[in-house]
């Protein structure tokens, strides 16, 4: 980023929960937004707050990342426009709760695309650019169901290590470039994200939740302070820390426990 111009952020799923509230958050800060996700009604309506709120630029954009081209048409149109991506959050995704056998496997593909899929060409398509310039930095947003293996819920834990994983790597990689790059790992988060994966159902043990604010804001000092790893929350914490300790056999078990329905 030049001295005096704005960063511009690229977030997509931003039109509800912690991708909203991040948001909010680098429109605080007083970037240029560029706001992905499906639902145009919300994201005009956010637009319209923050622009108010932070007198901010923002370009608002419909795209289905469950669509193959979608991170093509998204840089495609960046580009003809003279639009150049400083930061990149990576945020849309969802889960399914089930067995495996028993939700749809088209739906769980489509579940890989979102979170797995759209979040790696995104950063394939705007990461060299970032590199060229030796500034900017990549936020993905992950889970703390990327340290453990998830019964009931198996893909969507599976997508998190790859976010996590990868993250990780890219980190190192990209070591002495200048870029940040930085994986959120929420818990579990008061947003619309468990009324999508439990698809009306309910869980048989609540469990305390953050609110979408308080994670996104934790992802955000800490993306802008450069860690790599970012668990918010102290009972997340020592969630992953414990399951360095315990058997692999016991992780798995307490969290088919947790992910049972009715």
């Amino acid at each position: 980023m030049k001295a005096g111009v704005p960063e511009t952020v690229l977030i997509t799923g931003a039109s509800s929960g912690i991708g909203l509230e991040l948001a909010r958050c680098f429109a605080a800060d007083g970037c240029r937004l560029i706001l992905v996700a499906r639902n145009a009604a919300a994201l005009d309506n956010l637009a319209a707050d923050l622009r108010r709120e932070y007198a901010v630029d923002i370009i608002v954009l419909i795209h289905d990342l469950a669509v193959s081209e979608s991170p093509r048409a998204i840089f495609a149109g960046l580009q003809s426009r003279g639009v150049t991506v400083d930061v990149l959050v990576n945020n849309a995704g969802f889960g399914a709760n089930g067995a495996f056998v028993e939700l749809p496997v088209a739906r769980q593909l489509e579940m890989v695309r979102v979170n797995i899929s759209a979040l790696m060409e995104l950063t394939a398509l705007f990461l060299p650019g970032m590199i060229a310039r030796k500034a900017g930095g990549i936020l993905n947003v992950g889970s703390v169901a990327g340290f453990l293996p998830g019964p009931g819920m198996a893909v969507y834990f599976a997508t998190k290590a790859f976010v996590l994983s990868y993250t990780e790597a890219l980190a190192e990689e990209l070591r002495d470039t200048g870029l940040k790059l930085s994986v959120l790992c929420p818990g579990p988060t008061e947003s619309n994200f468990g009324t999508v994966a439990l698809g009306g159902k309910q869980r048989e043990r609540p469990v305390k939740k953050m609110t979408a604010r308080a994670v996104a804001e934790a992802g955000h000092r800490a993306y802008r302070r450069g860690k790599t790893i970012i668990i918010t929350g102290a009972m997340n914490h020592c969630l992953v820390f414990l399951t360095r300790l315990a058997p692999r056999w016991l992780p798995r078990r307490i969290v088919g426990f947790f992910n049972r329905t009715r």
